[in-house]
Formats: structure tokens, C-alpha cells, sequence
């Protein structure tokens, strides 16, 4: 007869521990956007929204490499402009909608039937005349959140001309607009700005998206809308790398940079006042904040319960050289080695994230914003 080893308490409590994480924000179908009865969505942003439109951009956004492999390999098999090895966070959540993968405006002949991606890799929220005063290029894209809503006009009006049902308040619509401003500050870094002086455009960046907000609600009718934060960038191999320094007290316990991600927390605080403004000028208004930040850090803190690499959390999957697997001179490409398994890494190619990153994130938050969307079947 076999005999009987007792578990240790402390073996119980790990065991525990990892299967409430494992049902901690992990959507079940009864949990899904599909209960919301969403027929479109509408997206504006950057690279963490972009599904293909910078690259249908001349001449520069043609000649980015998110144009080639290795980007879209795991999923798509091909490159498709989106700044991933495959799918983004607006993937899963058109996904968890019941709706297909949404086309970028800039694709020709694209259905729209579904919705809209309007956001652009590279994109800021400060339109070029604003950065041009502030002695700011961007080096990507002109195609700011401004361009983006101007598109959005462009193509309501062409729909109403073939549907007659651009009046018609947007109840089945979810529009989502932000996630965007990471770019102003990146674009200020790399332009010689100290953390101090990127701080000071906060003000800008935030009433920048808020305009925009105000601007669906009033223009195009929304009546839901989610308004994404920024992400903690100071946890990211290209930050890690451009403010790398011997100073240990520079890094906080997750050996993230404190600056920038102070930075990003200020941002988001202030985003989130200025949600709750529009909330009381729009009561009739669902607006929701989705946490991108504390999506990430979730996902950070428990990257080993989630199955990724607890030892390659800071480091590009595609990318060569350094503590953190990045170098500036030499961008993931097909020259450029890949990691052999994308699925345990954080990063993609030390700017944007994994598909298996941005899957973790959509469904902690798809599981934040679903009470708050107040669409439940």
C-alpha cells in the first residue's frame, strides 16, 4: 500500500496562491464584452492600438520596420503594422466583443462594418504645430490624436451619405481614446529633455486627450468611451537603457526606473481628474478609465505564475547587446536575433510588448471595465 506524504503548509498556501492568480482576471464567456452588445468600436492612439495604418504612411512609416518580419510572426505569420510579434490589447478586446479584427483607416478597400482603428504608431497627442513651439520632432508620424479625430469626422460623413444614420446616437458603439502621450515624452527624451522638463508637458498631453474625449461625445454622439492611461515605461528596456546609470537608487524594487514611472503616475492621476470632470459635464456620459499601468505591473509582478521568464522580464525578445537586450542602433529586424520563445517574454523589441504580454493585460482588463461600462445583458 502506497504510503501517504502530508503537503506542508507552506506548499498549500503556494498551491493556493497560484490558483486564485490563475482565476484572478481571466475572463470567462460569461464575463465577456460580448454582453455588452457592442456592433463597433472605434480606436484612437499609437503603436499599442495601430493595426496597420503607419505603415500605409509615405515615405517614412513604408520604411519602418513593423512593415517586415519579424513583427506579426507568431500569430499572423507575416507582418501586418502592428508593433508586435502578434496581436494587441485592441485584438483581444475586439475579440472578447464578438467582432473581428478592426481594419485601419488607411487600408484601402477595408470593411468597416464593425468599427474603425484610427491610431497610428508613433502618434502623440500634441497635434505638430503645439510640439513644433516646444522644439519637439517626431520623427514618425504627423498623424497626432487631432489627425486622427479629423479622419474620424471624414469617415462619418461618408458613412451618413451611404446609411443616413450618422445623427443616430452611437448606443452599440465603444469608442476608445488615449493610451496616447508616451510618444511626447519619448520624442522629449530622445531630444536631450530632462525627466523634470518632460514633466511640465503633462498639463498639455492631458487637456490634449480630454479634448478629444469631449470631442466624440459631442461630434460623433459616443456614449461610451474608455480612456486608456500610459503605460510605466521606466520598466522597458528602451528606458532602461537610454537613463542606465550606477546609481541604485535610481531603480525601485522591481529594478524599474523611479523617475520615468513617477512620471507616468503623475499623468495618469491627472488623467484620471480629468475624467472625472468630464463625467460631471457629460452625466449621460459612461466614461472608464482603463489602467494600463496597473495592468503591466500585474502582470510584472506575477510574470512567473503567468509563464513568462521571470529572469528576462527587462529584456527585448528581439534585440541584441546590453543588460537589457536593446540597442538603438540596432532595432529589431530580420538582422537582429529573436528569442526562441516570444510567448516568455514581456517585451517584444524593448519598445512595445509580446502578443502573450498584451493578451495578460486585455483580459485584466476587459475584467476592470466591465462593471463599469454599465452594459450588462
Amino acid at each position: 500500500m502506497a504510503s501517504f506524504h502530508p503537503v506542508s503548509p507552506l506548499l498549500w498556501l503556494t498551491l493556493i496562491s497560484s490558483f486564485l492568480l490563475f482565476l484572478q482576471h481571466h475572463p470567462s464567456n460569461a464575463n465577456s464584452l460580448i454582453t455588452c452588445h457592442f456592433e463597433k468600436i472605434y480606436t484612437f492612439g499609437n503603436s499599442l492600438t495601430d493595426t496597420g495604418n503607419l505603415i500605409r504612411e509615405k515615405p517614412v512609416g513604408a520604411a519602418t520596420g513593423y512593415a517586415r518580419l519579424p513583427y506579426g510572426e507568431t500569430f499572423f505569420k507575416h507582418a501586418t503594422g502592428r508593433c508586435s510579434d502578434g496581436r494587441l490589447m485592441i485584438d483581444f478586446i475586439a475579440n472578447a466583443s464578438g467582432l473581428p479584427f478592426l481594419n485601419p483607416y488607411l487600408k484601402k478597400d477595408a470593411k468597416f462594418r464593425h468599427g474603425v482603428n484610427f491610431a497610428v504608431a508613433g502618434a502623440t497627442a500634441l497635434p505638430e504645430n503645439v510640439l513644433t513651439k516646444l522644439n519637439i520632432t517626431n520623427t514618425l508620424t504627423n498623424s497626432s490624436l487631432q489627425v486622427q479625430l479629423d479622419w474620424m469626422s471624414k469617415h462619418l460623413n461618408s458613412a451618413s451619405k451611404i446609411k443616413g444614420d450618422c445623427s443616430e446616437k452611437q448606443k452599440t458603439t465603444l469608442f476608445i481614446v488615449g493610451g496616447i502621450g508616451g510618444n511626447d515624452y519619448n520624442f522629449a527624451f530622445q531630444q536631450g529633455r530632462t525627466i523634470p522638463e518632460v514633466q511640465l508637458l503633462v498639463p498639455e498631453l492631458v487637456a490634449a486627450t480630454k479634448s478629444g474625449v469631449r470631442r466624440v461625445i459631442m461630434s460623433y454622439g459616443a456614449v461610451r468611451v474608455v480612456v486608456p492611461g500610459v503605460l510605466p515605461t521606466g520598466c522597458n528596456p528602451i528606458h532602461l537603457t537610454f537613463f542606465q546609470t550606477n546609481d541604485s537608487s535610481a531603480y525601485d524594487k522591481r529594478g524599474c526606473l523611479k523617475e520615468v514611472n513617477s512620471l507616468v503616475s503623475y499623468h495618469n492621476k491627472k488623467l484620471q481628474e480629468a475624467i472625472q470632470e468630464l463625467k460631471r459635464e457629460y452625466p449621460d456620459v459612461v466614461i472608464v478609465y482603463s489602467d494600463l499601468e496597473r495592468a503591466f505591473l500585474w502582470i510584472f509582478d506575477n510574470a512567473e505564475h503567468l509563464g513568462f521568464d521571470g529572469d528576462s522580464k527587462q529584456k527585448a525578445c528581439c534585440g541584441i547587446g546590453g543588460d537589457y537586450n536593446f540597442n538603438y542602433t540596432n532595432l529589431c529586424s530580420s538582422k537582429v536575433p529573436v528569442c526562441p520563445n516570444p510567448n516568455q517574454f514581456i517585451s517584444w523589441d524593448g519598445l512595445h510588448l509580446t502578443e502573450a504580454a498584451y493578451k495578460r493585460m486585455a483580459g485584466w482588463l476587459i475584467d476592470d471595465m466591465l462593471p463599469k461600462l454599465q452594459c450588462h445583458a
